[in-house]
C-alpha cells in the first residue's frame, strides 16, 4: 500500500471512530460537545467551559502517557516491517522496567552515569526478552505471537518477583530510586505545572530518529525488510535470514524496554508490582496498525491514542464514562483493521470521480 492512501485510511479510520463516539453519545442521551471538550482540554489545558483558562499541567501528562505508547508503537511497527509480529512489547516493557529500577536501586551513585546506565538496562533487558522469541522463530520456525503471548505472563511475574526482593520494597512497590537515577527534572516540572513530563522525551525522540533511519536509510534494514517480505529471496540473495530474524526482534523489544525504563524511572520514580498488564504492548498494536508503520505516522497515532488515556478522566468528570474513549480507540484499529473494504470504497469514489469528469463537455480545441 502507498504512503498516501495509508495516510487516507488511517484518517478515515480516525474520523469514524470520533463519529461512533459521538452516535453513541447521543443515542444515551449526552452531549457530545463534552467529548470534543475533553480532547481538547487533554491536548492543550484549555478549559472550554470557563473559556480562556489554560492549564499547562495537562499538557504535560498528555505527552508523558503518550511517550510509552509511541515506543511500543515503535516496537510494534518494526517488527512488522520486517515480516514479524511482536505481541510481546508488554513483557519486554515490563522486564525493562524492572532491570531499571533493580539498577537505579543497586548501582553506584553517580551522577549521569546512574541515569544513563539504569536507562541502558531496560533497553537491554526488553532486547533480551526478544531474542527468545527470535531465536526460536529462525531455528525452529515456532510462531513468534504464541512465544510472545507467553513471555508477557513470564516477564510481569518475573518482574514482580524482582521488585519484591530489593531493599526497601513491599508487596505492592519499591522503594523511591535515587535521585541521581531519576528522569525527573525540575525545569520540565515548572513549565507544566508540576507535571510528571520528564526527561524521557529526549529518548523517545531519539528511538524516533533511530527507527526511521534504520528501517529507511541503511543497507541493514533494508537487510531486514527484504527479510520479511521475501524470506526466501532474502536468502536466495546472500542475506543472512535467520540472524536477520533475531535482530529484528531485538530491535523491537530494545525500543519496548525503553518504554519501561521510562515508566519506571521518570513517570513513577518506583516500580510497582502489577496484578495484571496495563495494555501499553497491545496499545502499540493500535498505534502501529494507525500509523501505518511509518515513524511519523507512528509518533501521531501515539499522541492520538495518550490523548484518548488522559481525557478519560476528564470525561468522566463532565458525566461521561471513560469507555467511550476506549470504544473510540477499539473503533479505530476496527476501521484501520478493515483497511482493504476502505481502499475498495475509496477507489469506487474515485472512478465514479471519474466518469464525471469525463463526462462533462471539453470546450472546442484551438486552432
Amino acid at each position: 500500500m502507498k504512503n498516501k492512501d495509508a495516510l487516507k485510511i488511517s484518517l478515515l479510520a480516525i474520523l469514524f471512530g470520533v463519529l461512533l463516539g459521538v452516535v453513541i453519545l447521543l443515542l444515551t442521551g449526552r452531549d457530545p460537545f463534552y467529548l470534543f471538550y475533553g480532547l481538547v482540554r487533554g491536548a492543550s489545558g484549555l478549559d472550554l467551559i470557563k473559556g480562556g483558562s489554560i492549564n499547562p499541567r495537562y499538557i504535560g501528562e498528555f505527552i508523558v502517557a503518550s511517550m510509552p505508547i509511541i515506543l511500543t508503537g515503535l516496537s510494534v511497527a518494526f517488527a512488522y516491517r520486517t515480516g514479524l509480529f511482536n505481541i510481546g512489547a508488554e513483557g519486554q516493557l515490563m522486564v525493562g522496567a524492572c532491570a531499571s529500577i533493580a539498577t537505579a536501586v543497586l548501582f553506584p551513585q553517580i551522577p549521569v552515569v546512574h541515569m544513563l546506565v539504569s536507562v541502558l538496562a531496560g533497553i537491554l533487558a526488553g532486547a533480551a526478552w526478544g531474542f527468545l522469541p527470535g531465536i526460536l522463530k529462525s531455528k525452529f520456525n515456532l510462531h513468534e505471537v504464541v512465544i510472545c503471548i507467553m513471555m508477557n505472563y513470564i516477564g510481569m511475574y518475573l518482574a514482580n518477583y524482582v521488585y519484591v526482593q530489593l531493599p526497601g520494597s513491599d508487596t505492592s512497590r519499591t522503594a523511591l530510586i535515587p535521585e541521581s537515577a531519576s528522569l525527573s527534572n525540575s525545569f520540565f516540572e515548572s513549565l507544566t505545572n508540576h507535571s510528571r513530563l520528564n526527561l524521557g522525551i529526549f529518548f523517545v525522540i531519539l528511538a524516533v530518529l533511530a527507527y526511521w533511519f534504520i528501517i529507511e536509510k541503511t543497507s541493514f534494514g533494508y537487510g531486514l525488510r527484504a527479510t520479511g517480505f521475501n524470506k526466501e529471496g532474502a536468502r536466495y540473495a546472500g542475506m543472512k535470514v535467520e540472524r536477520n530474524i533475531v535482530y529484528s526482534m531485538m530491535i523491537a523489544g530494545a525500543m519496548a524496554g525503553l518504554a519501561g525504563a521510562i515508566i519506571s524511572l521518570g513517570t513513577f520514580n518506583y516500580g510497582r508490582v502489577l496484578s495484571s498488564f496495563e495494555n501499553y504492548g497491545f496499545d502499540g498494536i493500535a498505534v502501529a496498525l494507525t500509523g501505518a508503520c511509518n515513524a511519523i505516522g507512528v509518533v501521531l497515532a501515539g499522541l492520538l491514542f495518550g490523548l484518548l488515556k488522559v481525557a478519560q478522566p476528564i470525561l468522566q468528570s463532565v458525566g461521561i464514562p471513560k469507555e467511550i474513549g476506549e470504544i473510540i480507540s477499539a473503533a479505530i484499529v476496527l476501521f484501520v483493521a478493515m483497511q482493504y473494504g476502505i481502499r475498495i470504497i475509496l477507489n469506487k469514489l474515485s472512478k465514479l470521480r471519474h466518469k464525471k469528469d469525463a463526462k462533462e463537455p471539453k470546450g472546442e480545441k484551438s486552432v
